[in-house]
């Protein structure tokens, strides 16, 4: 069994006791999440409307946080010598996967 849930304005496919990263969640560490699915296949049963997926959830542990690579920017405007050197480095929270509830 697996859902799609919606998380950072992305979508993940999430099984039970996977961990993946996903944008940063303002928990602490081993605190509990609960996610509701966009989408929830349970073997051959696909279940995508809201009436089919009220009641149904995804619960997760936040397992920590992490930083991703940097990521460096240049701008140049050749006539005017005019240039700016920008940085990110995007912060992530770590989550493995407990649960997956189906309603009813």
């Amino acid at each position: 069994m697996y859902a799609v849930i919606r998380t950072g304005g992305k979508q993940e496919r999430v099984e039970e006791g996977q961990t993946l990263r996903v944008e940063l969640l303002p928990l602490e560490p081993g605190a509990e999440v609960t996610f509701v699915p966009v989408l929830l296949v349970d073997g051959g049963t696909v279940l995508a409307t809201p009436v089919e997926l009220a009641g149904s959830s995804v619960t997760a542990t936040v397992v920590g946080e992490e930083q991703g690579e940097k990521i460096r920017g240049f701008t140049y405007k050749p006539k005017s010598n005019q240039s700016t050197r920008w940085g990110h480095r995007q912060r992530y929270s770590t989550i493995t996967i407990g649960s997956i509830a189906v309603a009813g």
